[in-house]
């Protein structure tokens, strides 16, 4: 049986190395499905509570973070990604910098 596109995206997401970014946008074709990057954000949104899946390692393509600034998951992925060695410097990452480019 072939993998769901959530099953493809998470499997994408869960070969991002620690210490780089992805887009959104890069998931979706990496896992095939084209210019599907909203579809990416709603499969990640969909995880069950507890995964393990790093999540926080996917940004906008500008290397913004797409939580707003006060906000809890905000908070927490900026903690996730500087506890990795991922500078962010209000709100936005280096795409150039950390970029994954497998």
């Amino acid at each position: 049986m072939e993998p769901s596109r959530e099953q493809r995206i998470w499997q994408v997401v869960a070969a991002i190395p620690p210490g780089q970014v992805v887009s959104y946008g890069q998931v979706a074709e990496m896992a095939g499905l084209g210019r599907q990057a909203r579809f990416v954000g709603r499969a990640l949104g969909m995880l069950p509570e507890g995964h393990d899946l790093p999540w926080f390692r996917v940004i906008r393509s500008n290397g913004q973070i797409a939580f707003p600034l006060d906000s809890d998951a905000f908070r927490r992925q900026v903690e996730r990604l500087t506890g990795e060695g991922v500078e962010v410097v209000n709100g936005k990452v280096s795409m150039a910098r950390f970029r994954w480019q497998p």
